[in-house]
């Protein structure tokens, strides 16, 4: 499995070109200028990282996506549970509840879930 595992900037800086993806390069400077204070290099460098990772693709100066934030969360998700837990969701579920404890809403939220896999 690719490793999906970035750091706190790189995932505010894609966090911005989902947002607003597709979206030409020049735009995606004045964005990062704006929000995160960055230069035009370091926008750029930071494109083409996340680039090289799979993340996104810039072609004839317009950034698109090439995996959406929800499928990117769960890949993260997905590698968290087999690196952590040798792949055992209950096993995660095990540890994440003997420290807090569920609520009947999200007791609920999650039978629901598992119900609607069962189907």
């Amino acid at each position: 499995m690719k490793s999906y595992q970035f750091g706190k900037m790189e995932i505010k800086f894609a966090e911005l070109i989902w947002a607003h993806a597709p979206i030409s390069s020049g735009e995606l400077v004045k964005l990062c200028q704006e929000t995160l204070e960055w230069k035009k290099s370091t926008t750029y460098t930071m494109l083409r990282r996340l680039c090289e990772k799979g993340l996104f693709e810039n072609r004839d100066t317009i950034v698109y996506t090439r995996i959406s934030e929800d499928e990117f969360r769960a890949l993260q998700s997905e590698q968290f549970v087999e690196e952590t837990f040798g792949g055992s969701l209950p096993e995660f579920l095990a540890a994440f509840v003997s420290k807090k404890k569920l609520s009947e809403k999200e007791i609920r939220e999650l039978q629901e879930l598992i119900d609607n896999m069962e189907a």
